[in-house]
Formats: C-alpha cells, structure tokens, sequence
C-alpha cells in the first residue's frame, strides 16, 4: 500500500491534507522542523508521525507530497529524486485529487480561510463532505459527495485547480514578493476563473471582480443593489449580526450568524448563495450558520481576569482594518489594544502608509519586529518604520509584555501571520 511522506507536514494546508488522507484510511507520515506550530496539533491527535527533517526519513516505497516552501534541493526531495521516488508538489496533488468529488474551490485575497470553514460546516449538514481548510484542518468523510477547499493564489498555486465551483471572496494587493501589482493579481484570478466548470460566486461589490470573465454562470453577492444576492436590513448587536437575503431583489429569507463585522456578512451571504444554487435547504443552512465555531486564529478569543485576549490571522492593512471592526462591534464599550507583528519585509515595506492607517484605529497600538519568511527574512525597513507613523505606537518584545497589564477591561488584539502567538503565550504565563 502506498505511504504518502509529507515534506513540510506542518505547513497549514499540508497538515490539512494528510488529516483528509488519513481519515481515507491512507497511510501517512511527514517531515518539518522541530518547532512547535500550532497546525501540528491535530496531526498528533489522529496519531500522524512527524519527523525531524533528514534525508534518511526518504525510503523506497513512499510518495512524496512536497510542500510548495520547500525546493527542490531540500535534502529529503534530493533523496527522492535519487531513489526514483515519485514527488508531486502539493498543489499537484490536490488538482487531481479533487476531481472524485463535486468541489468548491475558494479563494481570495482576504477571508478564504473562515469562508471555507463556513462552507464546509454548512454543507456538511446536508451532505457528506470532505474539506481541507487553510488553518491546518482536513477531514476526509467516507463516501463524500462534495470536497470544500482553500485555494491560495500566491505563486499562481491555484492554476492547478479545476474545480466544479468558485468562490471568490475579493481581489487585493499582496504577496508583494510574487505579484507586481494589482494588474497581475486581476490576470491570475482571470487564469483561474476560466478553469471553473459551474459556476462562481464572485463579491459583486469588488471593482477588480465585476471585470472577471468566464465560461461559466458568474454570479455576484455583496450589499450593492445590482448583486444576484444581496444582504440588507444588517442588525448589529453584541452577539452576532442578522441580515434580510434578496436574491435578484425578492425576498428570500433571513440569517442569523454570531459573528462579527461586514466581511463576516459577506462570508456568509456566499456560503448562502453556493448551497442555494446547489439546491440545499435552507433551513439546513440557517441552523448550520449560527451553530458554526470559527476556524483557528480567526478572531479566537479568551477571557483573562477583565481583558479579552484575541488571537488572529490578520496579517494585511485590510484584514486588520476588519478585525479592529469586528472587535469594537462585539465590544463597543471597551478600549481596543492592537499588538502586531508584520509578516515578511516586502509586505511591510509595500504597505507601510496602509498599517499605519488601519492600525490608528485602534486605541493603543504595540508593534512586533518584522517575522521574516522562509523566502526572505531581512530587509531595509525596520519596525522603527511604522512606529514612525502611529501616534504613540510602542515596541513590544516577548520579555516585557507585562505593559499590557495597565488595560483593565481591555481588548487585546494579537495580530499577524508568524510567531505572534509566542507574544500572547508570554502575556498569559505572566497573568497566571
């Protein structure tokens, strides 16, 4: 039987992946470095080996799913090549793969992750469903009828996709380190868009998504009253927003979700459009969009002595703009405290104005040195940079997060797409 050895197992969709081909009852095992990350977690819990990196771990009989971090003169993917090995990039692997099922690709610049979460738990209450979730969560369910997965644009990954359904979630800037500008960005979503064979639900409301063309139904959601589906009469509360569905302006139903901020209203509206072109009850889908529990690092929140901690993913001007939203919708009452690490250099630098702008909406803003990359990890910028530009922006390290003490009854924003958590660990270990 074949063994499928993972190289980068820990990456967030690699570890994804080998949970959806262990629970198909395939064998598999993988190799990273020895750093704890978060995405293993899971991969333990089903009883998955986890190597340290070494060319020995590379024996006959395996194949080789590669993460797309790792090149090809990685000692482990040298070893393959010499032993005949076959090896497939992961984004290889999962184009074929997902042909067994009906599939839904989605993808975006911002909001795939929890929109693929939201899909999946939705479905799921309907059909028998595999997904693959870009937190690092997988799960293959025997007999699946419909495959939910996270399709990442950087490097043009997603081009290896042929699949049945597209959400696209939103067109942005980013990834500075591949894409020239926004242009470029456009013509890769394009690429794709053509390889959709259903159909795609596109934000209507996004001026780079209104121009895409394809040989399928393109069809748009946002609050905008030109959408085929669209959310109005949105109730803010404390405890999630409720919001009235037209779909080519009549009346279709009302939503309830416990969550937070237009983009939560926006994942949502897709998730509820995809299931009712798929013909899914929509009862189904109302109980299943108020039951769902997030996905990690997406505005996950703990509550220690009078502060609200909240661990999240935001990593670009946009999402952070969003998750400070979201947080002083749940929390009007509070003071709103942003701790933030930048992701990579290039990002940083090509951002700069934009971090700057979104992270002055919170009341107090602590800054992180740059996370470096596998890809990069100096630049010319420092951190100093940004502080430059917000008020009375501090420089926070992992050994004095103790300041964070003085904001009684706060909300504390963890924020960034590298070791953030290590910062807020620091912070709790202290609090106990």
């Amino acid at each position: 039987m074949t063994i499928y050895h993972f190289v980068g197992i820990k990456g967030s969709g690699m570890s994804a992946l080998a949970q959806v081909l262990h629970d198909m009852k395939f064998q598999v095992q993988g190799s990273d470095v020895e750093k704890h990350f978060f995405t293993q977690d899971d991969l333990e819990r089903s009883g998955i080996t986890i190597l340290p990196f070494q060319k020995e771990n590379i024996k006959p009989g395996l194949t080789i799913i590669a993460g797309n971090a790792f090149p090809d003169s990685h000692e482990e993917i040298q070893e393959a090549m010499k032993l005949g090995l076959p090896i497939v990039r992961y984004h290889r692997f999962l184009g074929d793969f997902m042909q067994n099922f009906t599939s839904i690709a989605i993808t975006g610049a911002h909001g795939k992750t929890s929109t693929t979460g939201l899909l999946a738990h939705t479905i799921a209450g309907a059909k028998p469903t595999s997904y693959l979730i870009g937190d690092g969560t997988g799960k293959g369910e025997e007999g699946a009828e419909y495959f939910v997965f996270e399709a990442c644009e950087y490097r043009r990954h997603f081009l290896s996709y042929f699949p049945d359904y597209a959400i696209m979630t939103n067109i942005d800037f980013d990834h500075p380190d591949y894409f020239a500008n926004i242009d470029d960005v456009f013509s890769a979503f394009q690429e794709m868009s053509v390889q959709v064979k259903k159909g795609i639900f596109a934000y209507g409301d996004d001026e780079q998504l209104q121009k895409i063309q394809a040989k399928v139904p393109v069809l748009f959601y946002g609050f905008g009253e030109e959408n085929d589906y669209q959310a109005k009469n949105l109730v803010k509360t404390t405890h999630g927003t409720s919001f009235d569905v037209f779909i080519r302006n009549t009346f279709y139903n009302t939503f309830s979700i416990p969550t937070f901020g237009d983009h939560s209203v926006l994942n949502a509206l897709a998730v509820i459009g995809l299931c009712h072109y798929e013909e899914i009850d929509v009862e189904v889908v109302k109980e299943h969009l108020q039951t769902f529990q997030g996905v990690k690092r997406r505005f996950s929140e703990k509550s220690f002595n009078s502060q609200i901690l909240i661990d999240d993913y935001a990593h670009h001007p946009t999402e952070i703009k969003a998750t400070i939203e979201a947080a002083k919708q749940k929390y009007p009452d509070r003071k709103i405290v942003a701790v933030f690490q930048p992701h990579t250099f290039t990002r940083t630098q090509a951002f700069l104005e934009d971090f700057a702008e979104s992270l002055r909406k919170a009341d107090k803003t602590y800054l992180c040195e740059i996370f470096g990359s596998a890809r990069e990890n100096h630049g010319k910028l420092t951190i100093k940079d940004l502080q430059d530009k917000i008020d009375g922006a501090e420089i926070i390290s992992e050994e004095n997060t103790s300041v964070l003490n003085e904001y009684i009854n706060s909300v504390i924003i963890f924020m960034g797409a590298g070791d953030i958590q290590k910062f807020q660990e620091s912070y709790e270990k202290q609090l106990l």
